[in-house]
């Protein structure tokens, strides 16, 4: 998996967040994607991702909260009995 660091871009340059990758070389391309977020420290950005939070809870809870889903137990048992296991026919 390929390492991952944290950013900030300011017009064409990046200000490192926490742990820095190597030092490379100037001649070195390097690939990169970037992912662009809300503003970092954005209270908004915080109010929108609460509340998808609150709407994702509110759709659990309508289908009858966790237990509306089936037992937990009985899922387990069932998803053992599917898979392959190292030395036995499934």
């Amino acid at each position: 998996m390929p390492a991952t660091y944290r950013a900030i871009l300011h017009g064409n340059h990046l200000e490192w967040r926490g742990e820095e990758p190597e030092k490379l070389p100037a001649d070195r391309e390097v690939e990169v994607f970037v992912t662009i977020l809300d503003t970092p420290d954005s209270p908004s950005g915080t109010r929108a991702r609460g509340a998808a939070m609150a709407a994702a809870l509110e759709k659990i809870a309508a289908a009858g909260g966790p237990k509306g889903f089936g037992d937990p137990a009985e899922w387990q048992r069932e998803t053992r009995r599917e898979r392959a296991l190292p030395g036995r026919e499934p």
